[in-house]
Formats: C-alpha cells, structure tokens, sequence
C-alpha cells in the first residue's frame, strides 16, 4: 500500500532516531574523493516522512565486531526496499539527501572492497561497507589567502590519466563541507574543457598543508588499476621532510600499526587488530643544529603516515598543525603549511603496462628554509 511505500524509502531516516552516533571508518574507502558525472544518478521524489508512523517496527544493526573498527557489514533485518546505497549511507552518517549524494559521487563509499558510485545500488546482506571521511586539520585565520590555493601544475597527461602538482595549502577532496575549491574539482575543470573526458578520478590523496605529485585517472576504469596498484604497494613514493631535531641514525625504517583515535587523530599500535601496518624508510639528507632535511620512501600509505611516524619518533614535521605541534614551530619556518613534500612518483600506465616516473621541484619555502639555515652555519 502507498503508506508501506513511503515508510519504505524513508527507513533510513526514520533509523536516524533510533541509532546512536556513528563513527568514521579507518579503512579508505576512499578515494578519496573520486566523482561520477551526474547524469549517472536518478532522482526519486522525496516524500514527507508525516504519512509515516513512528511506530514502525525495524531495527538497523550494524555488525561491527566481525570488521575492522568503523567498516561495517550490510544487515539481513534492513528491509529490502531500504537496502540502497544512498539510504544505508545517510543512516549510518546522519547526512542529508543532497551530502549523501554527494559523498558518494565524491568516491566516499566502497562496497566489497570497490568504488560505489550508483547511489541506488542495491546492497545484498552480508556487503562489506566502508565509508570514508577524514577529518581536515584547522584552516588558516579567515582574510589571509592561502598562497597558490588556487593552481596546479599539470606534469603529465595523455587520454587516460594527468599527473599534477599540488600547491599547499589546497585539499585534495572535499570533506563532508563540500568545499567548492578543491584539486579534485580543478582538475575536472580541465578535463572536461581540453579533454573528452567528464570527470577526473583521484585514487591517491595528499594532506592540505602538503605540496607535490598527484595522480588523477579519467575514468574509473583507470581509477580502479591504478589503485590495485596501490594497494599492492608498488608505486614507487619520495618525499622530502624538513622534522625537528638530529636523528642518531643517518638512515632507518619505522614500522608500526596505525589506529584511530575519537577525534580521527592517527597513532600507533603494536595490535594488530587495532590498526593497520604502515612502513617508513627515511635517509638524512642534510642536518643543521635543530633540524633534519630527510628523504622519505613510503612502502605502505596510510593517512598521515608520515607525519604520525614522524612525530612519535620526536621529530615532528616543521609546521604540522596536528602532530606534536608545539614541537613542530621553527624560526626559520614562518610559512602556513607542513614541510612535506612529495618529490617523486612512479608507477605502470595502467593502459599500457609502461613504466611512468616523475619528479617535481622543491617548493620555494624549501630551499629558503636550506639557505637560512646554511647561512646560519657558516656565520
């Protein structure tokens, strides 16, 4: 009957009371901002929830203890017509129509391991879910412009991908916000004016005060084997970091399992149920009195590895705003960013199979930072 229809599709927010506050997956699920042309979706007609009674009888339960912490698993008790993508995706985040929407065409949700962009795909019980959302470190004071928020870099491109740099400063994706500005949506800006492709598809992500080498595919199909890529762990990834302090060993691997916290702050764990394992080699490239340059070779890429790896080593990157952050001011860095950057990038065309490597110049802080400090030395 028409009152069952419209309890149906309206399950979901009718969970919404009945459920307590979610938490965020650890798991990427990720992209971390990947979209899909809007054409893609269907609109349904959106009905009041007064014909509906409250007095429906349906529970949503989530089974978490069988997942990694925050991934869940599709419930039998979800009533079929309520068992879409969309509708799961707003009860479990408490998201209005118009940011489920859209936190699912920004590459947000991940079903058995793979990229859902359908908003109104049917889920089967027992369907892995995740769901990502990472939590942005503070933005700079209102009225000071960030500086080159708004440019990149294109370092490569042909018909199927476009390798870009990212300035600092700028965010990868949108966030649950929805940021209008962002290097996901520049670079669709760009594909769709000088290519014939719809949309660009971000399959690797850097945090907003980082600068460097970006991949973006121009499809989902490259999306997903550039990812596979990824989490086979064979891209070849450099950094460069300038950390507080002098390290006792020129060279060194740091190998922990990274955990969440409440607040979406990354730490380490030696449980391995806990967290997932992140591995990080790092060489001393130069050393000043109070301070390190190194060059950095991810072997896993966990959100904020780095910087976690680094901090808890005591030597928290210069500028980060989250990780010991009181030992990460220097008076030789002024600048509103993190002095992270990734210098290098290699990986196989996902078409061809071809070897593709590039590199990318120090930003100007770097080498400013270098002189005062030599300078510093010699005086």
């Amino acid at each position: 009957n028409p009152i069952g229809k419209v309890a149906s599709s309206n399950y979901a927010r009718l969970c919404r009371h009945r459920v307590g506050k979610p938490s965020f997956g650890t798991r990427k699920l990720s992209i971390l901002g990947c979209s899909a042309p809007r054409e893609q979706f269907g609109t349904r007609p959106n009905r009041s929830l007064s014909h509906v009674s409250e007095a429906l009888n349906v529970v949503l339960h989530f089974k978490e203890n069988s997942m990694p912490k925050d991934s869940f698993i599709v419930s039998p008790q979800i009533p079929e017509p309520a068992r879409n993508l969309l509708a799961v995706v707003r009860s479990r985040l408490k998201l209005t129509k118009a940011d489920g929407m859209q936190l699912i065409q920004d590459g947000g949700v991940r079903v058995n391991g793979r990229f859902c962009m359908k908003s109104h795909q049917q889920l089967e019980p027992g369907d892995k879910m995740e769901i990502d959302w990472i939590k942005q470190p503070p933005r700079p004071p209102a009225g000071r412009k960030n500086q080159d928020s708004s440019t990149f870099r294109i370092v490569f491109e042909d018909e199927h991908l476009v390798v870009v740099h990212k300035p600092a400063n700028l965010l990868t994706v949108p966030t649950l916000h929805r940021e209008s500005k962002t290097l996901l949506s520049l670079v669709t800006s760009h594909v769709r004016q000088y290519e014939s492709a719809d949309q660009a598809y971000c399959v690797h992500r850097l945090d907003r005060g980082v600068s460097g080498l970006l991949v973006f595919a121009k499809s989902l199909e490259m999306a997903e084997k550039i990812r596979d890529q990824f989490a086979a762990r064979k891209p070849d990834r450099k950094y460069i970091a300038i950390c507080a302090g002098t390290w006792r060993k020129p060279n060194g691997t740091i190998q922990s399992y990274l955990a969440t916290d409440e607040n979406l702050n990354r730490y380490s764990t030696s449980d391995k149920e806990a967290g997932e394992l992140a591995i990080t080699h790092y060489v001393v490239r130069e050393e000043w009195k109070d301070a390190s340059m190194l060059e950095i070779q991810l072997e896993t890429g966990r959100r904020n590895q780095i910087r976690v790896h680094l901090a808890e080593s005591s030597h928290p990157i210069l500028g980060d705003p989250r990780y010991r952050s009181h030992q990460a001011e220097h008076w030789a860095w002024p600048h509103r960013r993190i002095a992270l950057h990734a210098e290098s990038l290699g990986f196989e065309h996902p078409r061809t199979g071809k070897p593709l490597q590039f590199t990318c110049s120090w930003p100007d802080e770097f080498r400013s930072f270098q002189r005062r400090m030599n300078k510093g030395s010699n005086s």
